[in-house]
């Protein structure tokens, strides 16, 4: 992590660009405030050992989501959070079937752990969100757009599963656990970018289970620009990693299917054309 450098920071189910500073953390004897086991210093001898809060192996986020606003804070957020529709692996009760969003107090919160500087964005000097002056609206946005980019990444992922694996698993998949590997790009985005093609801002890995078998899917995320008919701001590349044969053949099936129906779509439009022309002729 290097000085003035933008870096993407992981929260529950998707990530932000941020401006990271490089900067001397200094250790800490005592978990930091949001933890749960928090408690006042005592005239204990203490040790240099680092204490951190538990982090969920799942999703790479505290086991206690902290909702407090953080010191300084100069606005406040919401602290709702929407339930996906993407099933939980093994979920403990009924109650805790599906994954659930972050709040936007959550989101602003992790992005503070991971060394944002909100009084630069605020003041309008964080070049990653070009110089425009960050306010409580848009954390609401990029709220709206994670977890709707994350809703299209599970739609992608059951299109695979559903297309090839429906027999095998008729129950359907679940998410298993994630994580963003933002500056670990995929060979197939590093084959993109020496074609030209732009590199993605965002990448995922998630671990899907399909009725006991682990599968995971990459999710590249690139940047589209607003999309009217979508209302997206994202384009999504979702496949199976190439961690088995099986996974290889779902992909060259599917690279046949679009082929193929790219190719009887373009016939056929050229024959429904062709035929428009005679009839128009023929009046």
């Amino acid at each position: 992590m290097g000085s003035n450098s933008s870096k993407e920071v992981s929260g529950p189910l998707g990530t932000v660009t941020i401006n990271d500073k490089k900067e001397n953390v200094p250790i800490k004897s005592t978990p930091p405030s949001g933890c749960p086991m928090h408690s006042a210093e005592s005239n204990q001898p203490q040790s240099t050992i680092v204490s951190e809060c538990p982090i969920n192996p799942d999703n790479r986020m505290p086991m206690e989501a902290n909702q407090q606003p953080s010191e300084g804070q100069p606005f406040d957020l919401s602290k709702n959070r929407q339930k996906s529709t993407i099933p939980k692996f093994n979920p403990p009760n009924e109650n805790e079937k599906y994954w659930v969003y972050p709040s936007e107090q959550m989101f602003w919160n992790a992005m503070l752990r991971k060394g944002w500087k909100w009084q630069e964005a605020v003041e309008g000097k964080d070049k990653t969100i070009n110089n425009e002056n960050f306010t409580s609206k848009d954390m609401s946005d990029i709220i709206k757009i994670h977890n709707f980019n994350n809703e299209m990444a599970w739609r992608e992922v059951l299109k695979w599963e559903m297309s090839f694996h429906l027999k095998e698993c008729p129950c359907g998949p679940t998410l298993k656990r994630f994580g963003g590997r933002a500056q670990d790009y995929s060979p197939r985005a590093r084959i993109r970018s020496w074609m030209g093609y732009e590199l993605p801002f965002d990448r995922h890995d998630w671990i899907v289970d399909r009725c006991g078998k682990e599968v995971r899917y990459v999710i590249d995320y690139y940047d589209g620009g607003f999309l009217e008919e979508t209302g997206n701001f994202a384009l999504l590349d979702v496949r199976p990693a190439l961690d088995s044969f099986e996974a290889l053949w779902d992909r060259m099936k599917a690279t046949y299917w679009r082929w193929t129906h790219e190719y009887f779509n373009y016939g056929n439009k050229e024959t429904s054309s062709s035929a428009q022309q005679a009839a128009k002729q023929s009046e």
